[in-house]
């Protein structure tokens, strides 16, 4: 096993853009050809679209496009804008009167962090679908839908720490199986590998971290408002052959990789959502590729937070880094 770039998994293009100012974005992944999806939402606060496209007893068997975008509920628009581009490029179903793109979507909260009158909106979904088939883009860090991401925030935003979008994808033989993620969740990051605490809540003096869990187990009385928009929302890719109802199988395994990395997870003030898609005619054992998928995405976590840019007054995890190693100089 070895790792490859996300990108090589198949014929996926992924484009990205944001608008940084405004602390939100949009990424965008297109299959010209169709690509077989399922989704497996585990949090209490989706904001999602054509999610039903994806259940095993719908008739579409292909989807061309997901949208992971900003701006909760209102980003959802974003698809208008994907559909449009790839209407106007022959991608979609042909209904005999029309080209219908099927374009999934799942939306994070970042209304919170830079401008909240700003949200991606069908012309920011345009771009990123030109983006993507004309310049692909993808990359780690405070890009894309990643732009407003942060983590840590049971305490208030006063709290928090930037993250972003992290991708990890791995090749065994003929098969390929990757992730890409943002990571905008109510609690912390955590090494899978060492189960150290990566990223989170800051203490105090918001020069280190401290326990989300442990923050939550001492204040036991209800909380009206946990901050209900947080949202870890990513995308498993495979080059082996499955159907939707395998994939929604194999979606609902990748969440492991949510419980591995991320303490705690799918609270009801998270939207946590997972698509699985297959883009290949590789022959693989479904739990296999289950397993290996929560274990793309718990890295896939881990290097979301590593990779981000600290902004809006959130410091990242390489600003705590580089303040304890000049303490300790």
């Amino acid at each position: 096993m070895h790792e490859i770039p996300v990108t090589e998994i198949g014929p996926v293009h992924i484009g990205q853009v944001e608008n940084r100012k405004a602390g939100t974005g949009c990424t965008v992944a297109i299959a010209p050809q169709g690509m077989c999806a399922g989704l497996d939402v585990r949090g209490g606060g989706p904001a999602s679209r054509e999610s039903q496209l994806l259940n095993p007893l719908m008739a579409a068997r292909r989807i061309h496009a997901i949208v992971l975008a900003g701006g909760s509920a209102y980003g959802l628009g974003t698809a208008n804008g994907v559909m449009q581009y790839l209407e106007e490029h022959g991608i979609g179903y042909d209904t005999g009167y029309a080209l219908v793109p099927l374009v999934a979507q799942s939306d994070i909260y970042d209304l919170s962090v830079g401008d909240a009158s700003v949200r991606p909106d069908a012309a920011m979904g345009y771009e990123a679908a030109r983006t993507a088939m004309e310049q692909p883009n993808y990359r780690d860090g405070s890009y894309g839908v990643g732009c407003g991401a942060t983590v840590g925030k049971a305490a208030g935003m006063h709290y928090c720490m930037k993250s972003g979008m992290g991708s990890y994808a791995v090749k065994i033989g003929d098969l390929r199986i990757g992730a890409i993620v943002a990571v905008n969740a109510l609690g912390d990051v955590y090494d899978w590998k060492t189960g150290r605490q990566v990223a989170g809540m800051l203490n105090a003096e918001k020069n280190g971290l401290r326990s989300t869990s442990a923050f939550m187990r001492q204040r036991s009385a209800v909380v009206e408002n946990k901050f209900t928009g947080n949202t870890t929302i990513g995308i498993v890719f495979t080059n082996a052959d499955f159907d939707k109802a395998q994939l929604c199988k194999i979606a609902g395994m990748a969440h492991d990789g949510y419980a591995r990395s991320i303490r705690p997870v799918h609270t009801s003030a998270d939207g946590d959502s997972i698509y699985a898609v297959s883009i290949g005619t590789v022959r693989a054992d479904q739990d296999v590729v289950g397993m290996l998928a929560a274990e793309v995405m718990s890295e896939a976590i881990l290097r979301a937070v590593e990779n981000a840019e600290g902004a809006y007054g959130f410091p990242a995890v390489r600003d705590l880094r580089e303040e304890a190693s000049s303490a300790a100089e």
